[in-house]
């Protein structure tokens, strides 16, 4: 299923958030302006508003709250977006360059603050606050999980439980706000919100496992193959292929990690360590069944068009092929 087949319940929304969203980003500076414009102009999939006008759409009629929430979401992570640029020295995103790439670091940093301040401006004079505190909420844990992942990056040592608690605050907690934003826009049923909430996390932590499976493929999807690897990222298929084997052989492999990677050939043995240990088999069961339990929380909410399309979406992360 394609993406417009997705947002088919939705198009009008979608339609009306874009020009919403565009004119949420204006800055009579020139230079702001012209950065903005750039921004928009490369957005992707829109993955993120789709979980909002679905949610919303399929529990109520969505609002002018669900345009905001979703444009608070948007300004917030997109200013994220480019401090993580900074951060991680990125000269492209999603094939495009970078802000930093072209504009350098100290304007990428303002940019981000821009951003930032253009979603809190938002929320504020429209007393916004059930929403803010909610993508408030996200950006904490967002910036949490990423020092998180640093801080356990030098032991390489990473468990299971500490692995889903980082990738839960990293990346669960965007989709699981998106979830919530779209519910408490058009209802204040605590229960409805909360299922919104948990179903989201459980989306973003099978996206995220997905997303380390292809760290391990054949070719180059939207991201090198092993760049995970030579970063010193634990992901699952290696956190679970270690403890499958004795000390010594974890030992010699978390040697190789920590210090061979930027060989090519080094990498290759660790893909293949993965492979043959059953890493691959047994994270790719992980992100079903979580994602199975995100389609039976689904189920008990309305049952109409935009339900089917939001399973279909929760289908569509996980079978994506980038």
């Amino acid at each position: 299923m394609t993406i417009d087949q997705l947002k088919a319940p939705i198009s009008h929304e979608m339609r009306i958030f874009e020009e919403k969203f565009e004119a949420s980003m204006k800055s009579n500076v020139m230079l702001l302006d012209k950065i903005m414009h750039y921004i928009v102009r490369r957005k992707g999939k829109q993955i993120r508003p789709m979980f909002v006008f679905l949610v919303a759409k399929m529990l109520d009629k969505v609002n002018e709250s669900t345009y905001r929430g979703a444009s608070l979401i948007e300004l917030l992570h997109t200013a994220t977006l480019v401090h993580d640029d900074v951060v991680d020295e990125a000269a492209y995103r999603r094939d495009f360059f970078s802000i930093n790439a072209l504009w350098k670091n100290k304007i990428s940093v303002l940019v981000g603050d821009f951003l930032l301040s253009k979603g809190l401006k938002l929320a504020v004079e429209n007393d916004e606050f059930v929403l803010l505190k909610i993508v408030n909420e996200a950006v904490q844990l967002m910036s949490e999980g990423e020092l998180l992942q640093m801080e356990k990056a030098r032991s390489l040592d990473i468990t299971e439980e500490v692995y889903f608690d980082i990738i839960r605050r990293k990346t669960a907690s965007l989709i699981s706000s998106c979830c919530q934003v779209g519910a408490a826009s058009v209802s204040s049923d605590a229960t409805m919100l909360q299922a919104a909430k948990l179903m989201g996390e459980k989306v973003g932590i099978a996206f995220q496992i997905k997303d380390d499976l292809f760290d391990y493929g054949e070719e180059e999807i939207g991201k090198p193959i092993g760049i995970d690897i030579r970063e010193k990222k634990m992901t699952l298929p290696l956190i679970h292929s270690l403890n499958q084997v004795g000390w010594w052989e974890k030992k010699k492999m978390i040697y190789t990690i920590k210090n061979q990677t930027h060989k090519s050939k080094k990498v290759k043995e660790v893909i293949q360590f993965v492979k043959e240990t059953g890493g691959l088999e047994y994270a790719t069961n992980k992100m079903l069944a979580i994602k199975e339990e995100a389609i039976a929380i689904l189920h008990t909410m309305p049952e109409n068009e935009c339900r089917t399309s939001l399973a279909n979406l929760i289908h569509y992360t996980i079978e994506r092929k980038n």
